[in-house]
């Protein structure tokens, strides 16, 4: 695979707007939103965002486990209420327009989210799923050890 286009050399302004919104949202727990990352990054098909996220995961001591079976969250006991409900949101939000928001999903999330906090969870969907928008685009290409890439 070969990097298309650099957005920051080409744009840096906006990208330097775009990053500081993203890296802006605050307020839920830092775990949580590793997991929402991780979540769309990968229904996104996102390699060079589930490389960070899942970095930035197990520094913050997420298990390797938990990450394993994200993909399968529905099916595994590993996941506490506010977890399923911000990861139903995720899929939701990501795959819009297949899904759009069900009542039954957005239901969940009311129950486990202040409203400050709903409008925390969907801008960060939003966000990651921008930036998976642009590395996918631009076929951003995740740091990889020289023996492993050979």
């Amino acid at each position: 695979m070969k990097a298309r286009l650099n957005p920051f050399a080409a744009s840096p302004a906006i990208m330097k707007q775009w990053l500081d919104f993203s890296t802006g949202i605050d307020g839920l727990e830092v775990s949580l939103m590793e997991l929402v990352k991780m979540r769309a990054s990968q229904i996104n098909g996102c390699g060079f965002c589930l490389h960070m996220h899942a970095l930035d995961a197990r520094k913050l001591g997420e298990s390797e486990e938990r990450l394993y079976l994200l993909d399968a969250w529905r099916e595994s006991p590993l996941y506490n209420d506010r977890e399923r409900a911000a990861l139903a949101w995720t899929e939701a939000l990501t795959l819009v327009a297949d899904k759009r928001a069900p009542d039954d999903v957005y239901e969940q999330v009311k129950a486990q989210f202040t409203e400050e906090e709903q409008v925390k969870l969907t801008l960060l969907i939003i966000a990651i799923n921008g930036w998976n928008r642009v590395n996918v685009g631009f076929n951003a290409v995740h740091p990889v050890r020289a023996k492993a890439a050979a």
